[in-house]
């Protein structure tokens, strides 16, 4: 009952990102730049939490990495399919 209670008041829990939109953009330009994540890491700053000011792991940070292309993809398949299904229509 409690969790039933609690997010009906918009409360879901969970944590705070590790690895914010900000830090990715850091990440995704510096390795285009040629940077190794392992180069990239120790400049990077957890906003928030309970590791607030310490520095993500490089865990996190390839996780974020695969879910940021996972995404990608993903927007690609959304184009692709409604490329396709405009192309059907007109014939």
């Amino acid at each position: 009952m409690k969790g039933s209670c609690r997010a009906r008041k918009g409360k879901h829990g969970g944590r705070p990102p590790v690895i914010t939109d900000d830090m990715l953009h850091t990440v995704l330009r510096r390795r285009a730049a040629g940077e190794s994540v392992e180069q990239i890491r120790p400049d990077l700053i957890i906003p928030t939490g309970k590791r607030k000011g310490q520095n993500p792991g490089l865990a996190s940070i390839y996780r974020a990495l695969a879910e940021h292309e996972k995404r990608q993809a993903y927007r690609e398949a959304v184009a692709q399919a409604e490329a396709e299904l405009a192309a059907l229509r007109t014939g």
